[in-house]
């Protein structure tokens, strides 16, 4: 329903007619259009749209397309959709494909000049109102990646309800990037394989001790216990994954083998380890913190001992990259995407040697269209734990994230680093042909 009264029908007609010029003018070098667009008043652009379209948007307001057009980042048409002046019917993607496109536009004066003409037509007097939520975006204080403002980030969010979480997760709740061997596995199944991946590849043996620094809920420490026998402690900033990750490890009757602790990697005093994991912990560090990062692994890990660390990469000139907006605000503040290039030369720095690298792209992908598929299945469920909007910004972050993994604008690695004895051995077989067999 629109919020804009016109005076009468020519008024609403010419609107009507001057945001088909606007999408007439904006999508004349996209190629054959592969979605279609529905505006407020029930008409569809373009005239003969695709029979099955990838996604339609639908624009509920002559503002939210007046808007989308006036911004060059993500957040003001990702804010229109938390709304609902924007919705999606389809791949709800189809938002950050638009975006995408519109920031890479470039027209002719010429062009431009009449685009500007045929948007100032469109009223401009539906002001978008404040995004309406019972968890406000996030605002934090401090230092850039200070321990203080990390564990705000963090808190923020981790701690929205590890009930919300449960809905979509697998029952590890493992959260990051499944293994699929076929790409045919169920969710579960994908996530044991990753685990069992991992814990292969640093060759875990009974009685080692063995640090995951961001445990999450702790999946991989309470999984290398019992299928590997190793003495295994966690770390997270986060209370609510802590607390769950204490109750599961008690469950299991694993007190004995395991334990999380509330501490950031910069805090830890104990140890050597035996072996070292982080998945899905390195996007909070920061590049500037890498050195640091990577300097307190290789002081907590014995002569000998691996590393592996898996973080995701975005591949894209640094010049080039867009900070999005809306993820900073709404999803992951202060989260920040390394190049491979750049965090394997710091663990370089730090004295690591770099023994193996794997990209796990596809299996991203496949794992973020698993994750929205349960979330948008279990709907009823997840607005138990949240509120609508957050639920709505997890439905659409994670169809980027999806999107990007696909297209190849973002990767995932795992990489398996060495501390080398003093005789500069590293403790790994000369073949890697034993990770591929079956268990």
């Amino acid at each position: 329903m629109s919020a804009v009264q016109f005076t009468d029908r020519q008024a609403r007609d010419q609107v009507v007619r001057a945001a088909v010029g606007v999408l007439d003018e904006v999508f004349r070098d996209y190629g054959p259009p592969d979605f279609a667009v529905r505006l407020w008043d029930g008409q569809t652009w373009p005239a003969s749209p695709p029979r099955e379209p990838r996604f339609t948007i639908l624009f509920h307001r002559p503002g939210a397309l007046r808007r989308m057009l006036r911004s060059r980042g993500d957040l003001q048409l990702c804010e229109a959709f938390l709304r609902r002046d924007v919705s999606v019917e389809g791949d709800v993607a189809g938002l950050i494909v638009l975006r995408d496109y519109l920031e890479d536009l470039r027209l002719t004066p010429r062009r431009l000049a009449r685009l500007a003409w045929l948007w100032l037509r469109l009223p401009g007097d539906d002001r978008a109102q404040p995004v309406a939520t019972v968890r406000p975006p996030a605002r934090l204080s401090g230092q850039r990646h200070s321990i203080d403002r990390d564990r705000q980030a963090i808190t923020f969010h981790y701690d929205l309800s590890s009930e919300f979480y449960a809905t979509w997760l697998d029952r590890r709740m493992v959260y990051s990037c499944g293994y699929f061997p076929t790409g045919k596995e169920d969710l579960d199944t994908a996530q044991e394989r990753k685990l069992d991946h991992i814990s292969r590849k640093l060759r875990l043996q009974a009685g080692e001790r063995l640090l995951d620094i961001g445990c999450g809920w702790g999946g991989l420490v309470i999984y290398a216990a019992e299928r590997y026998g190793v003495q295994a402690v966690g770390i997270t900033l986060s209370p609510r994954q802590h607390a769950l990750a204490q109750t599961r490890i008690r469950a299991a009757g694993l007190q004995d083998r395991c334990v999380v602790e509330l501490r950031d990697y910069r805090e830890l005093d104990h140890g050597p380890f035996d072996k070292l994991v982080s998945v899905g912990m390195f996007e909070h560090v920061g590049e500037e913190q890498l050195g640091l990062y990577f300097a307190q692994a290789w002081r907590c890990l014995k002569p000998g001992g691996l590393f592996l660390n898996h973080g995701i990469s975005e591949h894209a000139p640094k010049r080039h990259r867009r900070r999005s907006e809306f993820v900073q605000r709404y999803v992951f503040p202060d989260g920040e995407l390394c190049d491979i290039g750049v965090a394997l030369r710091a663990a370089e720095l730090a004295g690591f040697e770099v023994i193996d690298v794997e990209s796990l792209r596809p299996h991203y992908a496949l794992t973020l269209r698993r994750w929205v598929g349960r979330l948008e299945a279990n709907r009823a469920e997840a607005l138990r734990h949240v509120d609508e909007l957050t639920f709505r910004v997890w439905r659409l972050y994670m169809s980027g994230a999806a999107y990007y993994f696909e297209t190849g604008r973002l990767n995932v690695y795992q990489a398996l680093l060495s501390k080398p004895t003093a005789e500069g051995r590293s403790h790994v077989p000369w073949s890697r042909a034993d990770l591929y067999l079956e268990a």
